[in-house]
């Protein structure tokens, strides 16, 4: 990161010092469009991928005008906590703290923690040190407004980082009521890889005022880093035959494979443990939602550390986990939307890095590896393991999406056969009713010719 670039925004001069330990070589283009006018004082809502170097878009000038207000200053006005970062995943908020420590190295400013998981009474000790910045996940965040545990009266910063994925978990409430218990006016930074949710618009009205927006990319932009590739499977035997032929014959330094299911997650990591040669050794560990958080950091040190070269995971890891290095995404599983899978490809060609993103699809996964592809509009490469080629080649027939084709005709059917049974419940009713007319017609019948007999009467005779 050049000087002249920084001294232009005219960054306090502790900030380029840390800048400059931190080791940062050029700006990216987030950085470049969202400073100058967070320095502004106007609220922001940036669109910008994973990997784009948003942290530090917000940070700085976040850093910068707490800064303002010296040290004397505070001391005579002292203030709670006076800016918050809310971030959906506990990955996300721990990386975020060692990038704000990072850069408040060579000043006074203060940072906290407050995820879940961790100790509740440990917190309130946290609030009542009144660290400069809060990083927190809404869920706890909200706890500790429930409990009357924090002050949020001086927030002159607030900042939702990663807003679409808080919105998928269902935590729009949770945000809103913590804006809520912040200090009015502030500043507020809103950044997200896509702006397309439809809960958007409620927060943007709620939290924001009259924000400048910039659209670096429109959560459909490709990383020209990030090779992807798909390879057709068959059962799930298949699809774990090519996994290990893809960890024997690809080059890499660390993968990372996600699965729609923890059971899966589980089964996979043993397997590949299982299958692990003294020739080629896989170490492999596994991050998931049941793991304690202690598991877990544990689990992304070791990948850091060099520990672990293979992490399985479900899309809790996909938006948060920064480690550098990882240069394979496997889906074992197609992810269910094109979000989801721009944010896990997203793990990898980081920082200007090269990586590769291969998709194992088999008949179930086609449609939505379809969707993906027309919602990114791009034609994901094929890609063959030589030995392991798939019976399966794709639907015989497709639609102009190019999902398989047929479910409306399956449909159609199951509403023909359903017809054909209505008519035939139809049918047997009215034969039944038919069959009953016909018996008391016969009942009738028989009892006036007893009445008649009883009367005297006799039946005649034909002669």
């Amino acid at each position: 990161m050049s000087d002249s670039f920084f001294s232009g925004f005219e960054l306090d001069a502790r900030l380029q010092q840390a800048i400059q330990k931190v080791g940062f070589e050029e700006p990216t283009p987030v950085q470049q469009q969202a400073i100058p006018v967070a320095l502004t004082g106007r609220d922001l809502l940036v669109s910008a991928e994973t990997g784009s170097g948003k942290t530090a878009a917000f940070l700085l000038p976040l850093m910068h005008k707490l800064l303002q207000k010296t040290v004397e200053q505070e001391r005579a006005e002292p203030s709670s906590t006076r800016a918050l970062v809310l971030v959906p995943t506990r990955e996300l908020a721990i990386q975020i703290v060692k990038h704000c420590d990072q850069l408040a190295s060579c000043s006074h400013l203060k940072t906290g923690l407050i995820i879940g998981g961790n100790s509740f009474k440990y917190q309130q000790a946290i609030f009542r040190k009144n660290p400069e910045i809060i990083i927190a996940t809404p869920g706890r965040m909200a706890e500790h407004i429930s409990h009357a545990s924090c002050d949020l009266t001086d927030i002159e910063v607030l900042v939702l980082d990663e807003a679409d994925r808080m919105l998928d978990l269902g935590l729009a409430e949770d945000v809103i009521r913590i804006a809520n218990n912040c200090k009015k006016p502030r500043q507020t930074f809103l950044f997200s890889a896509t702006l397309t949710h439809k809960a958007f618009a409620a927060v943007q009205q709620k939290i924001l005022e009259n924000p400048e927006v910039i659209k670096l990319n429109a959560g459909r932009q490709q990383n020209e880093n990030i090779k992807q590739q798909v390879i057709l499977a068959d059962a799930d035997d298949h699809k774990d035959n090519l996994l290990s032929a893809l960890f024997e014959r690809q080059p890499f330094t660390k993968a990372l494979v996600f699965c729609n299911k923890k059971v899966q997650v589980n089964r996979l990591c043993g397997l590949i443990r299982y299958r692990s040669t003294a020739e080629k050794p896989q170490r492999a560990g596994l991050l998931h939602g049941d793991m304690s958080q202690d598991e877990r950091r544990d689990t992304v040190s070791k990948l850091r550390g060099g520990s672990l070269n293979i992490i399985f995971a479900t899309d809790l890891a996909a938006r948060g986990l920064d480690v550098k290095g990882i240069d394979l995404i496997i889906n074992y599983d197609m992810p269910r939307s094109g979000t989801d899978y721009t944010h896990r490809i997203g793990r990898t060609g980081r920082a200007g890095e090269e990586g590769l993103a291969i998709s194992l699809v088999n008949t179930y996964d086609w449609s939505l590896m379809s969707s993906i592809e027309r919602f990114l509009k791009i034609r994901l490469e094929r890609r063959k393991i030589a030995g392991l080629e798939a019976r399966y080649k794709g639907p015989k027939k497709l639609k102009s999406s190019g999902k398989a084709a047929g479910s409306k005709k399956k449909k159609n059917n199951k509403s023909a056969s359903k017809s054909t049974m209505k008519a035939n419940k139809n049918n047997l009713g009215k034969s039944a009713s038919g069959r009953a007319v016909k018996s008391e017609q016969s009942e009738t019948t028989s009892r006036d010719a007893d009445s008649r007999s009883k009367q005297g009467f006799s039946a005649l005779k034909k002669k």
